[in-house]
């Protein structure tokens, strides 16, 4: 009951997070539209895992926003996904070794 709980609220927080996921690119030369810049490319980036599961289902949810203002918003999103790993711990958890007890003679 608890873990069915757990995976409920874990998709609840999913669906929020990608509230603000970038759109397509739908005219990518617009003037007089805010282009994205460093924060929301950090944005994106850590919301990246969630939003390409997503856009493998949807046409309307893309994990990088192509209107952006150029290498602030590309730094942006890899600091964002740099962050996201270093949050969550990235493969250490999967690969921690078991420490054997020292043996002591």
């Amino acid at each position: 009951m608890m873990k069915a709980k757990l995976w409920l609220l874990l998709v609840a927080v999913a669906l929020v997070i990608t509230a603000c996921a970038a759109g397509p690119n739908v005219v990518s030369n617009v003037d007089g539209e805010q282009l994205a810049g460093f924060w929301k490319g950090v944005w994106h980036g850590l919301i990246y895992p969630v939003t390409f599961i997503i856009s493998l289902f949807t046409d309307r949810v893309s994990i990088y926003e192509v209107h952006n203002n150029g290498n602030w918003y590309d730094f942006g999103f890899v600091a964002g996904i740099g962050l996201l790993h270093t949050i969550f711990g990235g493969h250490r958890r999967l690969t921690k070794r078991r420490r054997e007890p020292s043996r002591t003679s």
